[in-house]
């Protein structure tokens, strides 16, 4: 089973820079969208009908903002669409899909890039995150919690740690709440199966970092402890140019 999660920063823009021929090509079997950016009446579905996707759309309150999206080949047994917590939930940031006894999820963290007051509302999502998770998985065990997570864990994780210390997406607190969370029994699986690889996720659009590939790895495909032995591959797809984000992929024994 290949998953994967790809932030594509306004799925409409990604769709005219040839994401639908890059879907064909890389021919998921279930694929994790972040930061769609529109209402469901936007979507252009018959793009993904015609590559034989069925689409799950979970859209933000706000018009183009935020929104998450799940489009898998085979029809899940159940869909949930956010989390049960209103604050989130208007923000469009969590759906899980079931297939038997696996559960995949597209989740967007929020960013605090933009001052206190949304860095102040991460930290709370953060708890509440791992909060809701760790209760999920007592009845649903196999998890692949895919997304933008906007945390780098570790200097490998980004191109310049000193400088970028006291930024949001690699502060001290933000840090040691993913080193608590992958210790509360959760995979980082191309860490786990990388350990000394240097590879990013995101890339800003000023000082033309892509090119000088200085980025952050914040896009992650994390598994609960049970999905561990169905590791294949993890992968990160730099050659996707839809986004200021690359894709994740995600290979399971199924």
């Amino acid at each position: 089973m290949k998953i994967i999660t790809y932030n594509v920063n306004g799925l409409r823009a990604a769709v005219s820079k040839g994401f639908a021929e890059w879907l064909a090509q890389e021919n998921p079997d279930v694929l994790c969208l972040q930061e769609t950016k529109l209402q469901p009446d936007q979507y252009p579905g018959e793009v993904f009908e015609a590559l034989g996707y069925k689409s799950y759309l979970y859209s933000a309150q706000k018009k183009g903002y935020s929104g998450v999206a799940i489009l898998t080949k085979q029809e899940p047994d159940h869909v949930e669409y956010g989390m049960g917590m209103e604050a989130y939930d208007n923000e469009g940031r969590f759906i899980r899909a079931d297939f038997g006894d696996l559960s995949v999820v597209s989740v967007y963290h929020p960013s605090g890039t933009s001052g206190d007051e949304r860095q102040a509302f991460k930290m709370v999502w953060l708890e509440d995150f791992q909060n809701y998770v760790t209760e999920l998985r007592k009845t649903r065990p196999n998890l692949i919690l895919c997304g933008d997570y906007n945390i780098c864990h570790e200097p490998i994780d980004i191109h310049d740690p000193v400088r970028n210390a006291k930024n949001s997406g690699f502060l001290p607190e933000e840090r040691e709440w993913m080193t608590r969370f992958l210790s509360a029994g959760f995979i980082d699986s191309f860490r786990l199966l990388y350990p000394e690889k240097q590879e990013y996720t995101w890339w800003s659009y000023r000082f033309n970092s892509r090119a000088k590939n200085k980025g952050w790895r914040i896009d992650y495909c994390m598994t609960s402890e049970p999905v561990r032995p169905l590791l294949k591959s993890a992968q990160i797809l730099n050659d996707a140019v839809h986004s200021d984000h690359c894709p994740m992929a995600l290979e399971i024994e199924r």
